[in-house]
């Protein structure tokens, strides 16, 4: 029999995802939101209507309008899961979305300096001198713990530096 060459282990890359806020991923919460949303945004339509023919147009009116528009589009963009903040560690990168109206950041390993874990935020530090801020609340502490004992994995398996800040809260 041949002597066969020993194949190298290949690592399977495994996705952790970390959500940060609230986990409502109940369909009937989201078609609820979008219904809600909807309805504002009616409404909002229905005090355009009535403000224009109007004859005590306030500025007061126009903030309804104006509020019930912004509302009545976060309701919307939440129900079909664009509003979802999250950070997702695969690999080599991180995945994070703090911000619900803005793109996911991507944080490759390669352009990471170093990471710093304070008691209720995390800062990665780029190698271009640029800094992430990822803001931990208070309300999910259980997770705060999970993504700080994930992010700790991830930075030794790809040598980045890191830093433990004990801060008095």
């Amino acid at each position: 029999m041949a002597k066969r060459d020993k194949l190298p282990e290949i690592k399977i890359m495994e996705s952790r995802y970390f959500s940060l806020g609230n986990v409502d991923k109940n369909r009937l919460v989201k078609v609820i939101r979008i219904i809600f949303g909807a309805v504002c945004f009616a409404v909002a339509i229905f005090w355009i209507i009535f403000n224009i023919q109007s004859k005590d147009n306030t500025g007061s009116n126009w903030i309804t309008i104006l509020f019930l528009t912004g509302f009545g589009f976060y309701q919307v963009w939440s129900g079909i899961g664009k509003a979802d903040r999250f950070i997702e560690i695969e690999g080599d990168k991180v995945l994070l979305k703090k911000d619900i109206f803005l793109k996911a950041k991507h944080i490759e390993a390669a352009e990471t300096e170093k990471i710093c874990f304070y008691p209720l935020k995390i800062v990665f530090i780029l190698k271009s001198g640029k800094t992430i801020l990822l803001r931990l609340g208070t309300m999910y502490y259980e997770s705060n713990e999970k993504i700080t004992d994930e992010l700790g994995k991830y930075a030794e398996e790809n040598q980045i530096k890191t830093e433990v800040i004990q801060e008095e809260i």
